[in-house]
């Protein structure tokens, strides 16, 4: 952990006491009390560097000195020896040990055997008082291993294969403070291994097979044990007597092992224990009073943990509790005294607001607009625009109707985030767990899963009436309004079914502030995980490789046709414009969900992602095609574009006759064809050429090139 950590301020008011005036402190929500001071003084103030209190109070504390990983670096980390107070024993060059096996070095009384491929412990003078045995290949320990080894102090066998500790096997090491044996086999162990320990301060058993911890007292004969450490195993039950005689201990390291449940009393001997690991656990739920008897402790640390019933309750009795880590910044608001909570964002949110970054903020209204304009504008403008594929026109009408939810869901979300400005951790998990946010979250999902069926639909339209011109296999109009209404019922099935069954998706839609389940990190089920692999890298993967493959097979069509085709020159022309916007369709499709891809196959191989990445792939990536398919399948395509024009062209010309004659000025009709060839259009013609239907077979390889520039 850093040594200071900084909070966002908030405006929620929170009550405090002071512990050592006895009088009632009053302090917002991430401001701490000045000792016996009633003062507030931000969180930011924390360690500063200033005496901002007076009395020195917001200088104390400043760093997480016993957390976890300072206190692995005052243990273990060489270049720390000399400032350290448990400093190695001053070295000399001279071997002071008796007996060195020839594999081990020696200095002073230290005795070094550190990767010399041993296979048993080896005998020394009993004069060591410190021995380095990892990183080798012993197995068993026998029972006369370590006897009459008097003045060993330290002992290191990490990194081997020792896979049970026999009982008495430490007897003799009376002044042994330090025993290091982590990553071993050790499956179990007894109090009685570690009979004859008393002067033992550190017991690191990490990364080990251990499934339970012993039913009886493990300090009866450790009764100087300050720290202990089981990060890594296996355990799943604990219970209240394994710690009822350790009531020296001070640093417990329970985390990465698979505890479901904490029994009520578990620390109720531990008086003195200042720091407190449970992360990564399989923990559901905390009692209220779990914590109650631990009055000195310093840091707690409750990262990975999904606590469904957290409450202020449980950290309002730690008074000297100066380090707290969640695995949701949220939680941060239920220890409000704390003065240090990590996290303070989930890369999406923060303390203050739903959207942490000022970018985040501004893109979140510009994307918005962008996308609701852009569709609501083609929506309106679509009628003038008259073409002899009518179902086409409407298909395009439910993807602009489709696109356009996205752009309501993006000001949706901004809106709340301007209601939450400054206080979101406040509102922060009433707001995931609402209904609001589950309805914002299935209007999202709405809109993309139809968008994408929709494109899909398209494509495939287009790639039947480009590469098989001469077949009927055109859908009829009933046919085609039957596929819109079923791509629309499918949206809203995919939508709202995690609503149905909270038990089996939990909170599938709330697991982040801006209530998309995109879901890059573990889920909190499998439901939710499955549901979630199945939508984006199942329909969604597949309707993208569709649209892939159908369009490399409608370019390579027209250029099949180009080479077959007498006016080689004005094909290849329009070979290049199509090819262009080719890629600009499938370009703005990859751009979207090949980023989200991605995200889900790293989720499932369990790849930490940042939130700051799922936040931007939400706000700005995601949007990408519903802001840009107005843009590709309309705005400009040339009917569009000459409609634009006539009307300038008639806006112009009655100004500059109107004048005059006051008649008026009468020009082609704003209503085109929306299948108007690019290529073919000649001065003489005043109407809008129409191309046969695919039911006609005198269809020409220059109209079919036609149809492709119509349709993309």
């Amino acid at each position: 952990m850093k040594c200071i950590f900084f909070l966002f301020l908030l405006v929620v008011r929170g009550t405090l006491e002071d512990h050592d005036s006895g009088h009632e402190v009053t302090c917002p929500l991430g401001y701490f009390p000045c000792g016996n001071i009633t003062r507030c003084l931000p969180q930011l103030l924390h360690c500063n560097g200033v005496d901002d209190c007076g009395n020195q109070a917001d200088e104390d504390n400043c760093g997480d000195n016993n957390g976890w990983s300072q206190q692995l670096d005052k243990y273990y980390a060489k270049y720390n020896e000399k400032n350290s107070p448990y400093s190695f024993e001053t070295k000399t060059s001279t071997c002071l040990v008796k007996s060195v096996p020839v594999q081990c070095s020696c200095q002073g009384l230290e005795l070094d055997c550190n990767g010399a491929n041993l296979r048993v412990v080896p005998s020394v003078s009993s004069n060591v008082t410190m021995m380095y045995l990892q990183n080798n290949r012993i197995r068993n320990v026998s029972e006369h291993a370590f006897r009459g080894l008097y003045n060993l102090t330290k002992l290191y066998l990490s990194h081997n294969k020792i896979t049970f500790l026999k009982p008495g096997v430490f007897e003799d090491l009376n002044k042994l403070q330090w025993l290091i044996i982590e990553n071993n086999r050790i499956s179990r162990i007894s109090p009685l291994s570690f009979y004859g320990l008393k002067s033992l301060i550190l017991l690191v058993l990490m990364h080990n097979s251990l499934s339970r911890l012993p039913d009886r007292s493990l300090c009866q004969y450790m009764p100087r044990l300050n720290w202990l450490d089981f990060e890594g195993n296996h355990i799943r039950n604990l219970r209240n007597i394994t710690f009822i005689s350790c009531s020296t201990l001070t640093v417990l390291d329970l985390a990465n092992n698979k505890i479901e449940s904490l029994p009520p009393y578990l620390f109720k001997d531990l008086k003195e224990l200042s720091q407190l690991n449970l992360s990564y656990n399989p923990i559901q739920k905390i009692q209220a009073d779990q914590f109650d008897y631990l009055k000195k402790l310093k840091s707690l640390s409750l990262e990975g943990i999904e606590i469904t019933n957290i409450q202020r309750r449980m950290f309002k009795p730690l008074r000297n509790l100066s380090h707290i880590y969640f695995k949701k910044f949220q939680y941060c608001g239920y220890a409000p005294h704390v003065r240090s909570c990590k996290p303070n964002t989930d890369g999406i949110s923060s303390f203050e607001n739903l959207l942490a970054s000022i970018i985040q903020r501004v893109f979140v209204w510009v994307v918005s607009a962008v996308t609701c304009f852009g569709n609501i504008f083609v929506i309106c403008m679509r009628p003038y625009i008259r073409s002899e594929n009518k179902l086409h026109a409407i298909s395009i009408m439910s993807l602009c109707c489709a696109d356009c939810l996205m752009g309501i869901y993006l000001f949706v979300i901004g809106a709340f985030d301007l209601k939450f400005r400054g206080e979101y951790n406040k509102h922060a998990q009433l707001w995931m767990d609402s209904t609001q946010c589950q309805l914002v979250g299935s209007l999202a999902i709405l809109s993309t899963e139809v968008s994408v069926l929709l494109l899909t639909y398209l494509t495939l339209e287009k790639y039947i009436c480009i590469v098989y011109p001469f077949r009927c296999l055109k859908p009829g109009k009933c046919r085609a309004i039957s596929i819109l209404i079923l791509i629309w019922i499918i949206g809203f099935v995919v939508a709202f079914i995690p609503l149905s069954n909270k038990e089996f998706f939990r909170n599938y839609y709330g697991t982040n502030g801006v209530c998309f389940p995109l879901h890059s990190e573990q889920a909190e089920s499998t439901g939710s995980q499955i549901y979630s692999v199945v939508i984006f890298l199942g329909v969604n993967l597949a309707a993208f490789i569709i649209i892939v493959f159908s369009y490399g097979s409608m370019f390579y069509s027209v250029h099949q046709t180009a080479i077959t085709a007498t006016e080689i020159r004005n094909h290849i022309k329009k070979e290049m414009t199509l090819a262009k916007r080719f890629f600009f369709i499938v370009f703005t499709n990859a751009l979207c969900w090949i980023p989200i891809f991605i995200l889900k196959l790293l989720s499932l191989l369990q790849v930490e992602i940042p939130g700051t990445i799922t936040s931007w792939v939400v706000i700005f990536i995601l949007p990408i095609n519903s802001a840009l398919n107005p843009l590709l399948y309309t705005l400009t395509t040339r009917p569009f574009k000459e409609m634009i024009h006539q009307v300038w062209h008639n806006y112009k010309q009655r100004r500059s006759i109107g004048s005059k004659s006051g008649q008026k000025t009468y020009g082609p009709s704003f209503i085109w064809v929306e299948m108007w060839p690019m290529q073919e259009i000649t001065p003489n013609l005043t109407k809008p050429v129409l191309y046969t239907d695919c039911s006609e077979t005198s269809v020409s390889q220059s109209t079919l090139s036609t149809r492709l520039n119509s349709y993309t």
